[in-house]
């Protein structure tokens, strides 16, 4: 696979090929040709010594500093070792190379004033497998992720550090010399267009759009499967209920939740009992409302994705004319906002998933099936703690879904007086997607497990292939097991995609 960084950028599809999919990247010529024609114009405004940030200044509140020619290079160099000021424990590999990829996309795009060498070298970061080690804490998302960029531009001089095969930190100087790459002097504004961007941000959202959009799809599988094994109905997701309140993702979730309870024998065992509630519980019945509000969030946020992939994020930035003007560009408030939104949703497709848990697990709300799901309930517990790891987790995404955008700290003198917090907003957004991967896996379980109990009825086909799924490793109701093993399972076939791929 192969992924050509062109003039117009890259695709969210390059990004995911790149970062999960190890795919090979290239520059197209006429990207080099752009990126050559903007250098030129930084390398006219430095020989006319006319003072510009970045390139003849110091930087952050230091802007007002006037550097001397013979030490404008020396002063990008000391940029990249300076911002170099992360801690914490590495981000993960899909992390850091979104974030290079997409670095290089945005001095691609011809603004920048650099180099294309600078460009090869991040490509050649990326076709060598060579990951810089860039720490959890360091970016306040306000010129960008400053400290995590820097963390990789480091790399390229050929100092700091990067991720080794076995996961241990190695000299970035080993890594270089074992691929046979050398490191780069950096010249005038070079080092500021390295660290200058929201790319860090952007790629965790892109990976979280990903993520996301599995997960919601997943949810409308998990939810049929506990509807059915509640006996549920499945009138309140009939398409002119949905007609009449139209928001699309709702329209969507319902249209897969009553297309996964079709030729259910369960669901006809009830269909025209007049005995049978009247009314589904809500979260049962509003399973469309929540997931299809969160569908349209995620909507939200990829139309905020696609706009910043067409972004020029750095600051100064060159324009085609030859002026070199400073911009707020870099700011993240666009991203830590989506990201903050999407939080929100995902917390809560997680938190009506565990209702529907403790639902199937009460036997006062469960129409018939034993308590906690187990057929010899008092010695055997069946899934009660699943459920307590479940609102235990429920309750961590609720904190997660505090937004981090609302929480500016001013920094650098007061020069960054404002700062976006997009860095905080999308690392721990993938933390409350991981964890809706686990609230879903716990219902996926609790859903087999009533399916299951409901023999001889015979489920859909959609709960025929739950089952099937879940089966070889859960084995059928019985005596209690081991749990913590089957757990991480059955997230592993809420991870993947085929079981959503081959239903929906």
């Amino acid at each position: 696979m192969i992924v050509t960084v062109k003039t117009t950028g890259v695709t969210p599809a390059d990004v995911l090929l790149v970062a999960r999919g190890d795919a090979r990247v290239e520059i197209d010529p006429a990207t080099v040709e752009a990126m050559a024609t903007s250098r030129a114009i930084v390398d006219n405004i430095e020989a006319s010594g006319r003072p510009v940030y970045g390139v003849s200044t110091g930087f952050g509140a230091l802007a007002s500093t006037s550097i001397a020619p013979e030490r404008r290079a020396e002063l990008q160099h000391a940029l990249i070792r300076s911002h170099a000021a992360g801690i914490g424990a590495p981000m993960p590999r899909e992390v850091v190379r979104a974030m290079m990829l997409l670095r290089l996309r945005s001095l691609a795009l011809g603004r920048s004033g650099v180099r294309p060498l600078l460009a090869q070298g991040l490509a050649d970061l990326l076709n060598h497998d060579i990951t810089p080690w860039v720490p959890e804490h360091g970016s306040l998302g306000a010129s960008g992720d400053l400290a995590p960029l820097a963390h990789c531009a480091l790399v390229l001089l050929g100092e700091g550090w990067v991720v080794g095969k076995d996961g241990a930190r190695q000299a970035a100087a080993e890594a270089l010399h074992a691929a046979g790459l050398e490191p780069l002097e950096l010249a005038a504004k070079e080092g500021l267009a390295l660290i200058n961007g929201t790319d860090g941000m952007l790629g965790m959202l892109l990976l979280a759009i990903d993520d996301a959009r599995h997960l919601f799809r997943m949810a409308d599988v998990t939810a049929a499967l506990a509807i059915e094994a509640m006996l549920g109905s499945e009138r309140p997701f009939l398409p002119e209920l949905h007609e009449i309140r139209p928001h699309p993702g709702q329209a969507a979730s319902a249209a897969n939740i009553r297309s996964l309870l079709q030729n259910s024998h369960i669901m006809d065992s009830h269909r025209d009992n007049l005995d049978h509630a009247v009314q589904d519980a809500y979260s049962m019945r509003c399973a469309p409302q929540v997931a299809g509000a969160a569908r349209d969030t995620l909507d939200f946020v990829v139309s905020v994705c696609g706009r910043e992939l067409i972004s020029v994020v750095d600051n100064p930035v060159v324009l085609p004319d030859g002026r070199v003007e400073s911009t707020g560009n870099f700011h993240g408030a666009p991203l830590g906002f989506a990201a903050d939104f999407l939080a929100i949703a995902a917390a809560e497709v997680g938190a009506i998933s565990e209702r529907r848990v403790d639902r199937l697990l009460d036997v006062t709300r469960s129409r018939d099936l034993p308590p906690f799901l187990s057929p010899d309930a008092g010695v055997n517990s069946g899934l009660m703690i699943a459920q307590y790891t479940a609102a235990g987790i429920v309750a961590e995404n609720r904190r997660l879904a505090s937004p981090a955008s609302v929480d500016s700290l001013p920094t650098s003198g007061m020069q960054e007086d404002h700062v976006s917090m997009g860095w905080a907003a999308t690392k721990k957004l993938r933390t409350v997607l991981d964890n809706l991967t686990s609230l879903l896996a716990v219902e996926l379980l609790a859903a087999v497990r009533g399916l299951q109990l409901r023999a001889p009825l015979t489920p859909s086909p959609a709960g025929q292939a739950a089952i099937a799924a879940v089966e070889p490793f859960a084995g059928v109701p019985g005596p209690d097991v081991f749990l913590a093993p089957v757990l991480e399972q059955a997230r592993e076939v809420v991870r993947r995609r085929d079981l959503a791929e081959g239903l929906l």
